[in-house]
């Protein structure tokens, strides 16, 4: 919206020239001109205004300011002052029960427009503008701070869409001030005392017990009910909630369904050990799924996802389940699944993943047509108050980054947050676009219940002791300002309060609900836990020659009509010829033909990350791109009676967020193969507490297994610290009750079979592979059809040379690049008494296997030979873990950095470690 102050310098005759071409072509003019004129069309064409008006607009002018019979100027005027309560009101409104709000600038006073009290009382034509018709101004300006600055402030300037502005403009000026009716004022009534009564439940019966109450904020349980009764009533059938330890129980207690009972067995350390599993987790960090009936009779599924403590972890992973339930349930219908991220204002405020969601809210991978931010705006993070939290005017500043909408709003007053939220909701479905709502309230407590606030803040603290809370609030406010019914209900519901209240003190059990298990839950629960016997062998993942043969020829032809870079021909060409020479097949297209040969067997594959549709190291090539129109092929879609679908999606630049969305992904839908690549492995560490909180620990925490992908090249070739290692040693210390797979694999064949058996498995494990990038198009890696058409994944390659097992007087075991390095040295020396035994998967650890290889080479001395540092790599994990052999380490020098940035001097450092091995 454009400032009008430039026009109120303009002759009228200027004025009036611009209405004349207003008249003949409305979109002659500037748009905000254009709004302005419109809303004085009826004035004009009724005559209304002062003087008279023909059919086609023409007027008297009365004076040298006037045109049309309107004074422009002062018209002009009132308009700028009601865009600059829609712009700026938001700064004024009081949205802040506890204290008084800064003074930010807003400059909306009379005088900042040209106004003066005497003007106040004067007609103006702009109130039409508002829907007021022709009015006072002292009318307009009480209209505006009602609709702007009173208990909401709405943020939407930046907004380009004129749509969206207009449809914020209408529901906030027209809609948002009709009173609710008494059976919604009941169920807001309702919903507070359910809010309230579970926290002096549990501050009565739990003393002392860390529980992050909602205490200050319990208007945030109207707020979400509000939400899914709505979102129910607009094609919504699924909603997946994210958020923090901050009132989590309530939530669960009083949107989720979950009963007392429940969620007390948790507090009291006697919940079923099949509810968790594994170590299990606090109680305010559990998922948990319901179905719910809505008050029109709606039935609505709801999710709970679970997470950490790293407050804003699970955002990416809300997002990345609802896109995978879209995809799989709904036919990508964004609008039957919503997706709500419950923020905390310090949080939302400070940490990045928050940018990282949002920066993905419109790009084709990510979309999932809106996300709903609810802000329990506690003004406190921890301890820290928000003047010290944050530089922006508020904590959802970043929304105006997606041109999301902001409504702040005062967390006592109980309707205005939830005519906001209903407003929101439709805004999210008219619009499939993020929104947010700043709920301004308090936290009764400190950081939890047995931390006193008043060490860091007591001015503060002292107004929220004398301070009611939101259900005395509204109780107050309809026994003084309601009609005989509301003032009767609040009496009824009173007594119900503290009825209730004793009730669940007197331990009355709850009914469970009801619920369906979705198409998706059943596949899960149709998955067992793995054992350690699941992992002495591979199963059996090899495709038949005939499916071989179509798959390899689907991926290698193109449309007539598409014409692919020169180079890119030639390449696809040279696999071509390796195969029908040598029925070989490369890294690249063994990776392919895993995906193709999924999708045919009716599974679902996505895959994202930066530059994954080409590879980093241009060597994928799954999605090609012609020459002349730029227009892509996907090179796995045209697979003759496939029913799965590949998606591949080249990722923002992030690795936080968007391996949370993978996870959450691969959470939704266990039929699906999720891959997520690093451009380089150890870009990984942007995502660290995604693997550290979700992928390592996910199942023993909460119960969720996950059969997540990450591909993280891995490789010493003299490129420096930042791209030479993933971090291997990380992942090996993470390892421990078969939580995840760590491969180094060597080869394109047991590549292809890896991938696959990721989804042959009837469990699923996350799969860290640290892939190769040099290796890539290494001859060695090439696998011959036959290993594509039998067995499967081997967790330990013994040496393809054969030697004689009586004569091999040292045995290198290695893994990845290493094992190249050292069989062209042993190649070149031709030596016969050395043996080399890839180990390309490290963990779980292939110990039978090992040590069988072991026993066959009994006579020789054994060595772990590894290209990282002595203090990195496999080393230390192998010498905790494989007992049962007696060996050596051969490695570079322990080290801070992962590598040297000098290629000479990685050149001779590599040089030492080969030398090293052969003549030990």
């Amino acid at each position: 919206m454009k400032d009008f102050q430039y026009i109120t310098a303009s002759h009228p005759q200027f004025i009036e020239s611009l209405y004349q071409d207003f008249v003949k072509d409305p979109n002659s003019v500037d748009p905000e001109m254009k709004k302005f004129f419109e809303g004085f069309d009826f004035a004009v064409g009724s005559g209304a205004a002062n003087g008279s008006a023909s059919p086609n607009g023409a007027a008297s002018t009365t004076s040298g300011s006037t045109a049309f019979g309107i004074d422009w100027m002062r018209e002009i005027m009132a308009y700028r002052m009601i865009l600059g309560y829609r712009n700026k009101g938001h700064l004024l409104a009081k949205t802040n029960p506890i204290r008084k709000r800064k003074d930010r600038g807003a400059n909306i006073e009379l005088a900042f427009y040209g106004f003066s009290e005497a003007d106040l009382d004067k007609p103006f034509h702009a109130g039409q503008l508002i829907g007021l018709g022709t009015t006072s101004l002292r009318n307009i300006q009480n209209h505006l701070e009602k609709c702007y600055a009173s208990h909401v402030g709405v943020e939407f300037k930046y907004i380009s869409d004129q749509k969206k502005v207009d449809f914020l403009t209408n529901a906030f000026e027209k809609e948002f001030h009709q009173p609710l009716a008494i059976n919604k004022r009941r169920r807001v009534l309702e919903k507070l005392n359910q809010g309230v009564m579970f926290e002096k439940f549990l501050h009565t019966k739990y003393i002392g017990q860390k529980r992050f109450s909602l205490e200050g904020g319990e208007t945030t349980i109207a707020a979400l009910d509000a939400i899914i009764n709505t979102a129910a009533n607009n094609d919504v059938q699924e909603v997946v909630i994210g958020m923090a330890h901050r009132g989590r129980l309530n939530v669960l207690a009083n949107i989720m369904g979950k009963t007392y009972e429940q969620i007390f067995s948790e507090f009291e350390g006697t919940a079923k050990l099949d509810q968790t599993m594994g170590s299990g987790d606090v109680k305010y960090h559990m998922g948990y799924g319901s179905e719910v009936e809505t008050l029109d009779g709606k039935t609505i599924h709801l999710k709970l996802m679970p997470n950490p403590s790293h407050l804003e972890a699970v955002d990416p992973v809300v997002v990345g389940f609802s896109r995978a339930k879209a995809d799989i349930m709904y036919g990508s219908e964004f609008d039957k699944i919503l997706p709500i991220l419950i923020h905390g204002d310090a949080s939302v405020a400070g940490q990045g993943v928050v940018y990282e969601v949002l920066q993905m809210s419109y790009l084709k991978g990510y979309y999932t047509g809106g996300t709903m931010h609810f802000v329990i705006n506690n003004q406190i993070g921890f301890t820290t108050d928000f003047n010290d939290a944050r530089s922006a005017d508020y904590c959802t500043s970043l929304a105006s980054m997606v041109q999301a909408p902001v409504f702040h709003v005062n967390g006592d007053d109980a309707e205005a947050v939830v005519k906001c939220v209903e407003i929101a909701t439709r805004y999210r479905q008219e619009f499939n676009s993020d929104v947010f709502i700043d709920m301004v309230c308090y936290r009764k407590h400190g950081h939890n219940e047995g931390d006193d606030p008043k060490f860091t803040q007591p001015h503060l603290y002292a107004l929220i002791d004398k301070h009611p809370n939101p259900r005395e609030v509204y109780t107050n406010y309809l026994l003084q300002n309601g009609e005989e019914d509301a003032k009767a209900l609040a009496q009824e519901m009173e007594k119900k309060f503290w009825s209730d209240l004793q009730e669940r003190l007197d331990e009355v059990k709850q009914n469970p609900l009801p619920y369906h298990y979705q198409a998706p839950e059943l596949a899960w629960k149709s998955l067992r836990r793995a054992t350690a016997e699941d992992f002495l062998q591979s199963p059996v993942t090899a495709i038949k020659d005939a499916a071989f043969d179509k798959l390899f020829t689907a991926i290698m032809n193109v449309p007539a009509d598409f014409k692919p870079l020169k180079k890119v021909e030639k390449i696809i060409q040279d696999k071509i010829k390796l195969y029908n020479d040598e029925q070989k097949i490369d890294w690249a297209t063994g990776e392919l033909l895993a995906y193709a040969s999924l999708i045919a067997e009716g599974n679902d594959v996505r895959m994202s990350g930066q530059d994954v549709r080409r590879g980093t190291f241009s060597h994928r090539h799954a999605v090609l791109r012609d020459e002349n129109t730029d227009k892509a092929y996907n090179r796995l879609s045209n697979i003759e009676g496939a029913t799965g679908h590949f998606r591949i999606y080249n990722s923002l630049l992030s690795e936080y967020g968007v391996l949370g969305f993978e996870y959450g992904y691969a959470m939704a839908n266990p039929n699906a193969l999720v891959l997520w690549e690093a451009q380089f492995g150890d870009f990984s560490n942007g995502a660290q507490t995604m693997i550290d909180q979700f992928i390592a620990a996910g199942e023993q925490k909460w119960n969720r297994m996950n059969g997540v992908t990450m591909l993280l090249p891995h490789g010493y070739e003299g490129q420096g610290p930042e791209h030479s290692s993933a971090r291997l040693e990380r992942y090996l210390q993470m390892c421990a009750e078969l939580n995840m797979i760590v491969t180094n694999i060597t080869t394109a064949a047991n590549f292809f079979h890896v991938l696959r058996r990721q989804l042959a498995w009837s469990f699923r494990k996350p799969l860290i592979n640290f892939a190769p990038k040099a290796n890539l198009r290494h001859p060695g890696t090439y696998s011959l059809k036959e290993e594509f058409l039998n067995g499967g994944f081997k967790e330990v390659i013994d040496d393809p040379t054969s030697p004689d097992a009586t004569q091999v007087k040292k045995v290198f075991f290695c893994s990845g690049k290493m094992y190249f390095d050292l069989a062209e040295r042993k190649a070149k020396d031709n030596r016969t008494d050395v043996a080399i035994v890839r180990l390309e998967q490290i963990y779980p650890l292939p110990v039978q296997q090992l040590t069988a290889l072991y026993n066959k080479y009994s006579k020789a001395t054994w060595f772990w030979v590894q290209e990282e540092p002595l203090n990195m790599g496999a080393a230390s994990f192998l010498q905790m873990n494989l007992k049962d052999i007696n060996y050596g380490v051969i490695s570079r020098q322990a080290s801070a950095s992962t590598a040297t940035g000098y290629n000479k001097v990685h050149q001779q450092e590599q040089a030492e470690i080969i030398e090293t091995a052969f003549t030990l």
